[in-house]
């Protein structure tokens, strides 16, 4: 083992130990257990997902943590014995069943966690990501928490999780948009595990901007609009950019949600600042119609913890965000019921 690679082993060993509470006795849970590029090796993240180790390669080229990797999941494994497989994602390779994730240990990847209760299924190969952002638990948390009896839209739903969480804590209806109806179908799976119902009409597939527009004609109004769109995005009826035009997609939701509901708004862009950010919702609540009432942070063990974390390295400063996922709950007032200008502590 070369000095470098036993170094980062030593300090992924510390991200492992610092994660260790978090570790359920069925090993059913979603965590993180190191990010590179705040705890001292950029390009590599580890997650865990039930029992199946998802490794990222995000190094461009891929060779510079190739050889490592090998060490690295024998090592975890070893260490961690209750491991039923790994897969290894190569976010630079040049095929795309590399992106999408490479089984290398076991016969099959986990098919779903636990997380707050709620059965989540998870496809760890659909997609270049794991189709359930661990960057988003605590939101999950939050509309389980919050939205007992309300009516809630899921835009840029995915894989439903969001919405799921909503359901969970009792929502009376969840509508799940997303341009992919093969997506959404691991969102019905999410239904199945946890007994909900599977009605056809709560699931739209198609493009986000002509749905709203749909949904708008028809008076459709929701107690919490989700909005948690991919970062850039462009389709024949309008293009998602959360670093120049953030807020015209938040404008573009608003008049969906009914006075006094919430508006959740998702900004994981990581050349937009959290300073800018804020910025971006002041200048939106100067009409009066929106206050933000609520960042809900990102979890320490996808950030990293304090005595494990090295000089984080992000394009843009997340504060007052503790991560590049910045989270903001914003709530609406309709037309002649207006509240202040959004201001933050």
């Amino acid at each position: 083992m070369t000095v470098v690679a036993q170094h980062t082993i030593h300090t992924i060993q510390a991200a492992v130990q610092a994660r260790s509470a978090l570790f359920d006795a069925r090993h059913s849970a979603g965590i993180r257990l190191f990010n590179g590029y705040t705890e001292g090796c950029p390009g590599l993240i580890v997650d865990l997902y039930a029992r199946t180790l998802l490794i990222f390669n995000q190094a461009d080229p891929p060779s510079e943590l190739e050889s490592m990797l090998l060490l690295l999941h024998h090592w975890l494994l070893e260490q961690l014995p209750w491991l039923q497989a790994v897969v290894v994602k190569t976010r630079h390779a040049e095929d795309a069943d590399s992106r999408r994730g490479v089984l290398v240990h076991g016969d099959q990847p986990a098919r779903e966690i636990t997380e707050h209760g709620v059965r989540y299924a998870v496809n760890l190969t659909l997609n270049q990501d794991a189709s359930l952002y661990l960057d988003t638990r605590n939101l999950r948390d939050w509309l389980k928490r919050t939205l007992k009896g309300k009516q809630v839209l899921n835009a840029f739903a995915y894989t439903g999780s969001l919405g799921a969480a909503a359901l969970a804590g009792g929502a009376a209806r969840v509508i799940q948009l997303d341009l992919s109806a093969k997506f959404l179908s691991l969102a019905r799976q999410t239904y199945s595990l946890n007994g909900f119902e599977v009605r056809g009409q709560d699931f739209l597939a198609g493009d986000f901007f002509r749905q709203v527009a749909r949904l708008k004609e028809s008076g459709a109004l929701f107690d919490c609009v989700i909005l948690d769109p991919p970062f850039f995005s462009v389709t024949p009826a309008g293009r998602v950019d959360l670093t120049a035009e953030a807020a015209r997609l938040i404008n573009k939701v608003r008049p969906l949600v009914a006075h006094n509901g919430w508006l959740v708004a998702v900004n994981n862009a990581l050349f937009v600042s959290g300073s800018a950010y804020l910025d971006s919702l002041r200048e939106l609540g100067n009409n009066g119609y929106l206050q933000l009432e609520e960042m809900i942070a990102v979890p320490l063990d996808v950030t990293g913890y304090p005595e494990t974390v090295h000089e984080p390295l992000y394009p843009a400063d997340p504060a007052p965000f503790n991560h590049p996922t910045k989270i903001a709950v914003l709530r609406v007032q309709r037309k002649d019921q207006a509240v202040a200008v959004i201001s933050v502590d």
